[in-house]
């Protein structure tokens, strides 16, 4: 009895060191939802999302990204509590879609605040704790299109390019830390992300006459996309791997070979790819 109760108590000891405080934001659905659930298995999960909502196993936080002033008192309370943060995972993010003529500016400033400079705020607050730490590690969920300009989502692609070169920054200049950077740029997935975007309505009028067509084609891409809980397996094969890579990919085969072709084909020959992919 008492070698059984050694034995509990060691493996017991041994699950509370491999637990990890993970921070996850935008995750009161679609792949943000998918990662904390997932990883509320094994490990403890805070989530931030801009409206209240809660989530089994997941200690949920009203925060939104356009607005950071509320972040800092947060992220002491989960130290206070926890002692630590191991793991901050940045899946927040809007879409946004239309002509880049007739998109308005505040539209994409809205976009970017949410998609770059909200997140790199937050990382920003977080990194104090985990350099003191002297270890930690901070995921981007990216996107596909942030490797290619794709039409009528210009301000969606170009914001995650941004994060994916920031991503490739901040990975340099925290290693010294013990501190691993990451991306992960999902493909197309079955989430309501088409339900909070900022959207260019089609305009009969207007000299853009595909963006109508391009618009049904994005929202359908969506509605068949792959499940969500692929996403929540890779991030957490990162966390609880060694992972070698700072950017990986999710998605369908022509999704990830698409990138390959945009580092071979010339760009012209590329661009007549795209456009017949979408009907251009």
């Amino acid at each position: 009895m008492l070698l059984f109760t050694y034995f509990y108590s060691l493996n017991h000891q041994i699950l509370q060191m491999s637990k990890k405080v993970i921070l996850v934001t935008g995750a009161s659905s679609g792949i943000g939802k998918q990662i904390a659930l997932h990883l509320s298995e094994k490990h403890t999960v805070y989530g931030t999302s801009r409206s209240k909502t809660s989530l089994t196993n997941v200690t949920m936080l009203q925060l939104d990204l356009a607005n950071v002033e509320g972040f800092q008192q947060e992220i002491e309370k989960i130290i206070q509590k926890e002692g630590k943060i191991d793991v901050l995972v940045n899946n927040a993010g809007v879409g946004i879609t239309g002509p880049l003529e007739e998109t308005s500016v505040d539209a994409a400033k809205k976009a970017f605040q949410t998609n770059v400079f909200g997140t790199i705020e937050l990382t920003n607050l977080v990194l104090p704790y985990l350099r003191k730490q002297q270890s930690g590690q901070i995921i981007f969920i990216t996107s596909i299109a942030g490797y290619m300009g794709l039409p009528f989502r210009g301000y969606y692609s170009a914001s995650k390019a941004a994060l994916i070169s920031l991503v490739e920054s901040l990975a340099m200049e925290v290693k010294s830390f013990n501190i691993h950077v990451n991306s992960i740029a999902p493909g197309d997935f079955a989430t309501n992300i088409a339900s909070g975007r900022y959207t260019v309505e089609p305009n009969k009028h207007s000299p853009y006459r595909a963006y109508q067509t391009q618009l049904q084609l994005m929202n359908e891409h969506v509605d068949q996309g792959e499940d969500p809980i692929q996403m929540a397996y890779k991030v957490a094969s990162l966390i609880e791997g060694s992972p070698t890579n700072i950017h990986y990919k999710v998605g369908s085969f022509l999704q990830k070979f698409s990138i390959v072709l945009k580092r071979i084909l010339p760009d012209f020959i590329y661009q007549k790819m795209l456009m017949n992919h979408y009907k251009l």
